[in-house]
């Protein structure tokens, strides 16, 4: 019998809400994996990470961090969204295998010269697209591949907030050339959603919009695909929606599946909670309906799984397994999203190209 291997030792760069909220407590708990290192010269964030992850030691900066790479295996990137590739790019660069919090880069350019130098250095580069693991769409998934629907012609999906006073921070206020905005920020999840289940778009149609006043970037966002596959994906995006729509619905010759709350697992992360037994598992309340108007029922949903993921990355690294999300997914969402912006400036459907 072989010895037990140590944990991968990993480096967190950023302790903001998704580095505090999603990736520090999902690599506490997933076995293979220990939190070393977490930069933020935030003296708040360095005592919350203190209280809540009390072996881990804060650093100052991302270069402080890779002057010590020979002591670390996994190099996690946090960060607002338009450092997430020079950091990428520093970390690969270092010799160390990269998960990146979506989007992979702020253009598709930027991203796809990230992929080819993890390539070039033989090194494991994924994206954070944990939505692949929400409850909702774990179970859509289940229902397409099952056949339950019969052929989709149409995949509608939505993450819709009611904010009408435009919050502080990045996401809201910086630079639509810094990756701000709802279209970057939940575009990034819906089009990799609709990719994944059905393939390349031939076609994208796009409305961006900034509707608050004041707003720099954009806050009510919508995408048209048509699939090669002949399927259509309806995908809204917004943060001025005072009655969100379903968040999701497929459609099929022989049945439909409509869900409208929300994956639990984020809201379970906010508030602290970590992974452990029934973790995921939507209320039966909060079930889709699947079935034809008359006839539709709730269906019991699979639950979430966020940890997949870093469970995932483990295996990647240790056995040669693939990454938990091709890295060249991101580039083709990010050039879905660049085509989505220059339809809506021009007013017309965009030819994707091949």
């Amino acid at each position: 019998m072989s010895a037990p291997q140590n944990p991968l030792r990993v480096g967190l760069i950023g302790y903001g809400l998704a580095g505090r909220a999603f990736h520090a407590p999902l690599i506490a708990t997933t076995p293979g994996l220990r939190l070393r290192n977490v930069v933020t010269a935030d003296p708040e964030r360095r005592a919350q990470l203190s209280s809540e992850h009390p072996e881990a030691r804060a650093v100052d900066s991302t270069e402080q961090l890779l002057a010590d790479a020979e002591h670390l295996d996994l190099i996690v990137i946090a960060t607002p969204n338009d450092t997430h590739s020079p950091a990428a790019r520093a970390a690969l660069e270092a010799g160390l295998p990269v998960v990146v919090d979506k989007p992979l880069a702020p253009t598709a350019d930027e991203a796809r010269a990230l992929v080819e130098l993890a390539d070039r250095r033989g090194l494991m580069l994924t994206v954070f697209q944990n939505r692949r693991w929400d409850s909702d769409f774990r179970t859509a998934q289940h229902l397409i591949a099952d056949g339950a629907l019969g052929t989709v012609h149409r995949y509608e999906s939505r993450f819709e907030r009611w904010r009408p006073q435009i919050a502080t921070g990045w996401r809201e206020s910086a630079d639509p050339a810094k990756a701000g905005g709802v279209l970057n920020d939940l575009g990034s999840h819906l089009v990799d959603q609709a990719l994944h289940l059905f393939g390349p778009a031939a076609h994208v149609y796009a409305e961006v919009n900034a509707r608050r006043a004041g707003a720099v970037v954009d806050d009510d966002s919508f995408i048209a695909l048509t699939h090669t596959c002949g399927v259509h994906s309806q995908l809204w995006m917004s943060a001025v929606a005072a009655q969100p729509g379903p968040r999701l619905r497929v459609l099929g010759d022989q049945s439909a599946y409509t869900v409208r709350g929300l994956d639990p697992q984020e809201a379970a992360l906010r508030a602290g909670r970590r992974p452990g037994p029934g973790w995921g598992e939507p209320a039966e309340s909060e079930w889709g309906l699947l079935g034809p108007t008359d006839e539709a029922r709730p269906y019991p949903s699979l639950p979430g799984d966020y940890p997949a993921f870093y469970t995932g990355v483990v295996t990647a690294l240790r056995e040669g397994k693939p990454a938990p999300v091709d890295p060249r997914d991101a580039v083709n969402t990010l050039t879905i999203l660049e085509l989505a912006r220059r339809s809506a400036a021009e007013g017309r459907t965009i030819a994707v190209p091949r």
